[in-house]
Parts: C-alpha cells; sequence; structure tokens
C-alpha cells in the first residue's frame, strides 16, 4: 500500500468591497394589534420608499421578517396582563455604492421616525468570483507548501494528487454598534469601505515517494 499524506491549507485575499448589506427593523408598540400592524406597514412603506428614491433598486429590498405579539406583563393577583402589542418587520437592503450608503441610510432613518431600527451593517461584494478564485489559488499554494516540508521530513518526495476537497469556511459579518434609533437621523454617519476578505480552504491528498 502506497503511503499518502492530507494537509489543508488556508488563505485569504482582500478587495475593497462594492456591496453594503444593511438590515432595518421597523417596529411599532400601540394599544391594538391592528394598529400597530397598520402602523408598521406604513412605517416600512415610508422607509423602502425613501430607500428607492436614494436608488435602492427592487431586487436589492428584501423583507425578511414579520412578526407581531403582545407585550403581557405579570400584576399581582390578577395573573398576565396585556399592556401593548407589538408590530415589527426586518428588510434587508443592499447599497451597490459606497458612496451612497450614508445618504441612502439617513433617508432611511429620517422617513421611519422613532419606528425604526438599524441592526446592522456588512459589506461584502456582489461578484465575489475574482477574490474567492485568488483566496483558493493561495489556498492551494499553502497546502502544497506544507506537503512539500512534511514529505521532506519523511525523507520522500510528493507524487501524484489523490485527491481535492474544499473545506467549507464560515464568514462572519460587520456589525455596526448594534441597535441605532431615531435620534440620530439628522446625521449622516460615514460608511467607510477598507477591505473585506474572502477565506478558502482546500485539503489535498498526495503520494508519498
Amino acid at each position: 500500500m502506497k503511503r499518502t499524506i492530507t494537509v489543508t491549507g488556508t488563505a485569504s485575499a482582500t478587495a475593497v468591497p462594492d456591496l453594503v448589506t444593511l438590515t432595518l427593523g421597523v417596529e411599532t408598540r400601540r394599544d391594538t394589534a391592528a394598529k400597530a400592524y397598520d402602523d408598521a406597514g406604513r412605517a416600512a412603506g415610508a422607509v423602502t420608499a425613501s430607500l428607492r428614491e436614494a436608488g435602492v433598486t427592487d431586487v436589492d429590498l428584501r423583507t425578511s421578517g414579520l412578526n407581531l405579539r403582545a407585550d403581557l406583563v405579570w400584576v399581582e393577583g390578577q395573573g398576565q396582563k396585556v399592556t401593548a402589542y407589538v408590530a415589527s418587520t426586518t428588510l434587508q437592503v443592499g447599497i451597490r455604492s459606497h458612496a451612497d450608503a450614508p445618504a441612502a441610510i439617513a433617508a432611511a432613518v429620517a422617513a421611519g421616525g422613532d419606528d425604526i431600527r438599524i441592526n446592522g451593517i456588512e459589506q461584502g461584494f456582489a461578484d465575489a468570483t475574482s477574490v474567492t478564485a485568488q483566496a483558493q489559488k493561495a489556498a492551494w499554494l499553502d497546502a502544497l507548501a506544507r506537503a512539500q516540508q512534511y514529505a521532506s521530513l519523511a525523507s520522500a518526495r510528493l507524487g501524484q494528487v489523490k485527491s481535492i476537497a474544499q473545506e467549507p469556511v464560515h464568514g462572519t459579518p460587520i456589525p455596526l454598534g448594534g441597535m441605532v434609533r431615531a435620534s440620530y437621523s439628522t446625521e449622516s454617519l460615514p460608511v467607510e469601505a477598507g477591505e473585506s476578505s474572502v477565506t478558502a480552504s482546500v485539503a489535498v491528498e498526495w503520494e508519498l515517494l
């Protein structure tokens, strides 16, 4: 049976991101469920309208959550009592220009008033093909260098590649200060592009000669 060696190579490639993904929430607290639901719908409509006016296209607007619940408190001797009804919805917004992001965010906050929440911001790539290819090539070279080193320590050399397996890599979003309320709506906070990275990992098995 021929000897083999299996190593995992990991590497990252960086580039300036070209896509800002914003997570917005709309939450209303009212005396009745119907009022909370209706007002949440109006607020969400105003927010999406402001984003469209700021240049966000329909394909980059997506509703990802909808919730209607009763707020309950425990009253001694009376049990649970409903204090209000809360309706909420979540919007995922893609902004394809960093230059447009601050104005678009400020417009959404102004339109949503006290009912809007900013739950997070993530920067990435509309098309990550190129930067992913760079990361994959670097991961392969990392695996090759490791394998050559171990083969040399074993007084052997590398033969044919027996198998290649791409390993899963989990990314982490870049948060923007948790939750920002509408009291900041008059300010346009800057959105700095910086660099975003894509990581690739590959497991490769070689014959040892």
